[in-house]
């Protein structure tokens, strides 16, 4: 080389710590790729996504033809700039300790740590050009690399190691699909980001915390006067309603409110046909999760289902609007029996029903109350003071002040909730 101008010698260093940086920004990118995105990009065609995806699916062999590129012009860049000192201050120790820490310093910052940052930056303007490189790479250099890996797998299997079983390890769970919906709040709408995050609480939700308990379940007689059940039909705010025989255990079935008075409308109601027009009722166990609850009213085309306990007693009823407004929130119109369970006072107090559902409690009125026991607040309470509390008992539950206001037949009716304090600053 002593006849090469050192102009030459030193351009042959650029070239090689560019051709450096392009295998170490190629490595970060790749691997920092969205392979969710990746894989969407392939399905609309992407030429460039198709060739990383393919890379990427022999990480082995891709990491074998870029650790092997890049070492190689290591290499030969730090073998030209002990040259290139030689040449220019002779063969002492130390010019050649200088060139050694002038070329590992070049090669730090302009062929990894640099190049690596904008791979991590900009992986997906980075990786799927570089894959028109990498691919006919990696045919050319197919055995270098294939023979390498030879190594590479011995040594893994002297280790007890296989990385192919340890990729299904980190497929996303449910919390990992979660977090990621959280932190995407800048690309989901937030109204999108609710209704997803709803739909993954629907495991953990049972129909026990959304249905109707038994005391507000709206149904008739089926052996009350005809001139009762027509009035009741008449007054009723549900389009479907329950129809018992004797008392409310004894559930028959349930009709279509606007069928029934349709065929009443000359003011008389015949039993008999109200019987045939019974449709038969559908029970489903407590504690059945609302996703497997949905499923099954899809495959017994059912809307209403009675919840019962384990000895068969009724304990509530859950329709189908119950379970899609845990998903997309409140979306229908409640009887006025209901609309009056929260009510707010001057002192910024709620007035509450003991027979409030705690979940919808939490949502509405944005509280913290626990959900792991009781399902509604009069069952809350009761479980605290392992009482019956009187009317002005006030107790504290989970950094809320409840007073109770009313009992009746040693349930509590009405509640004052006051606002958790304003943490001092």
């Amino acid at each position: 080389m002593d006849d090469i101008p050192i102009s030459v010698l030193l351009g042959a260093l650029v070239v090689l710590l560019i051709l450096s940086a392009f295998f170490s920004t190629s490595e970060t990118s790749m691997m920092a790729l969205n392979r969710y995105r990746l894989k969407h990009m392939v399905r609309q065609g992407h030429r460039g996504a198709t060739l990383t995806s393919q890379l990427l699916a022999k990480t082995d062999q891709l990491l074998g033809v870029i650790l092997l590129g890049n070492n190689l012009l290591n290499a030969a860049a730090a073998a030209l700039v002990t040259v290139i000192t030689f040449r220019l201050f002779g063969q002492s120790e130390f010019a050649l300790t200088m060139g050694t820490l002038l070329v590992t310093f070049a090669i730090l910052v302009f062929s990894e740590v640099t190049p690596k940052v904008l791979g991590a930056a900009y992986p997906e303007k980075i990786a799927l050009p570089a894959s028109y490189v990498l691919t006919p790479l990696l045919k050319l250099f197919y055995p270098v690399v294939w023979f390498v890996n030879l190594f590479v797998d011995a040594l893994l299997w002297l280790m007890r190691l296989k990385p192919g079983a340890a990729s299904g390890e980190n497929r996303l769970g449910m919390e990992d699909l979660r977090m990621m919906v959280l932190e995407a709040g800048h690309f989901i709408p937030k109204k999108h980001r609710s209704i997803l995050l709803n739909l993954f609480e629907l495991e953990d939700i049972t129909v026990d915390d959304v249905m109707i308990p038994r005391s507000q379940i709206e149904a008739i007689d089926i052996e009350a006067p005809p001139e009762v059940l027509i009035e009741q039909l008449s007054t009723s705010h549900h389009t479907r309603v329950l129809v018992y025989q004797g008392e409310l255990d004894d559930i028959i079935g349930h009709i279509h409110v606007r069928r029934v008075l349709h065929q009443a409308q000359g003011g008389e109601l015949d039993v008999s046909m109200l019987r045939e027009i019974l449709r038969e009722p559908y029970f489903t166990p407590a504690g059945t999760p609302l996703f497997t609850q949905l499923q099954h009213f899809q495959e017994n085309q059912q809307r209403m289902g009675l919840v019962v306990d384990e000895y068969g007693e009724l304990m509530g009823l859950v329709t189908l609007e119950d379970i899609l407004e845990e998903i997309v929130g409140e979306f229908t119109t409640h009887a006025p029996s209901q609309t009056g369970i929260y009510r707010k006072q001057e002192d910024n107090s709620w007035l509450v029903e003991g027979s409030a559902m705690l979940r919808d409690l939490n949502r509405k009125l944005g509280l913290q109350l626990p959900l792991d026991g009781p399902k509604t607040l009069n069952g809350l309470i009761l479980e605290h003071l392992e009482n019956i509390p009187e009317a002005g008992t006030s107790l504290k539950i989970a950094n809320h002040t409840l007073e109770i206001v009313q009992t009746q037949d040693r349930v509590v009716k009405v509640v004052r909730i006051f606002p958790p304090p304003i943490p001092q600053q």
